[in-house]
């Protein structure tokens, strides 16, 4: 073979090799391209995933519909009793809350005494985040019974009796709203049309849910959070335990020198005495 003819020969060959190395690198390039493309996405995906689940979050925080009568921010909170008495005693409750359920049936009785004796408002913030770890609707929908309530004017009445027949934690009963019709009978006035409706159609849904996320973002972490004037007294005050007759001596005692709110019953309806009638809820307990 002349030196021509093989020069030819070797020129083709690394022509050829060359052209590999390109259609290689040509390759590896749109894998590149490929990859980091779908990488891109996924980021976007995410992003995009993440401001739903923040607009979602945020949703709430704005109720469409509060219940008549509520305070604060946002009105998220309930009062009871004279809004002009010298202490306030702040309570955070979920309706499903067992250990709620103990200090109602403990306390309520000089909760309603000191407030319509015009030496305390109460503010209650009814959270429902019990549903979040047990299956079921008890919470909101006890929440939102809760705020038909208050929009009819009786929620004292109707917390009372519902805390006093409180299922056992993991038993929905309250999840079943034919149930909160039946304890709403207990409530002199309560069981109307009116309240009826707003407990069937959850008129007060996007408030309770507003509720618990304020709750959320808070520095409490249980129910009950009891506060007296600010300071937590549940279980404890300082060194001593929480009993209705302690309950009774600190609120005098910060109460000392003041003047008193209002007297009465501050529209509120005495709430039935008698255990008698818990028999009308299917799966009552101690809680």
């Amino acid at each position: 073979m002349s030196e021509k003819n093989r020069e030819g020969k070797r020129t083709a060959r690394e022509r050829m090799l060359e052209q590999r190395a390109a259609d290689e690198a040509s390759s590896r390039r749109k894998k590149k391209l490929i990859v980091g493309g779908s990488v891109l996405a996924v980021i976007a995906a995410a992003v995009i995933v993440g401001v739903v689940v923040q607009n979602q979050r945020s949703k709430p925080e704005t109720p469409v519909a509060a219940p008549a009568g509520t305070i604060g921010d946002k009105n998220l909170v309930i009062p009871v009793g004279a809004d002009n008495a010298p202490s306030v005693l702040t309570v955070y409750e979920d309706p499903r809350c067992p250990a709620c359920g103990t200090f109602e049936r403990e306390f309520s009785s000089t909760i309603d005494q000191l407030e319509d004796a015009g030496k305390i408002y109460t503010n209650y913030h009814i959270v429902s985040f019990i549903d979040r770890a047990v299956a079921g609707k008890g919470s909101r929908n006890g929440a939102n019974a809760l705020g038909c309530a208050q929009d009819a004017g009786h929620f004292r009445d109707f917390h009372d009796v519902l805390y006093r027949n409180q299922p056992d934690e993991t038993n929905d009963a309250f999840g079943d709203k034919a149930v909160l019709f039946g304890l709403a009978k207990q409530v002199n006035g309560l069981d109307t049309p009116a309240f009826q409706s707003c407990v069937k159609d959850s008129r007060f849904g996007g408030w309770v849910s507003a509720v618990q996320q304020d709750f959320d973002k808070s520095s409490f972490k249980s129910t009950p959070t009891v506060l007296l004037n600010g300071q937590p007294v549940y279980p404890k005050n300082g060194s001593e335990e929480i009993t209705p007759a302690n309950l009774a001596k600190w609120v005098d005692a910060a109460n000392q020198g003041k003047q008193l709110g209002t007297a009465g019953s501050h529209g509120q309806t005495p709430a039935p005495t008698s255990t008698a009638s818990e028999a009308n809820n299917p799966s009552p307990t101690a809680g």
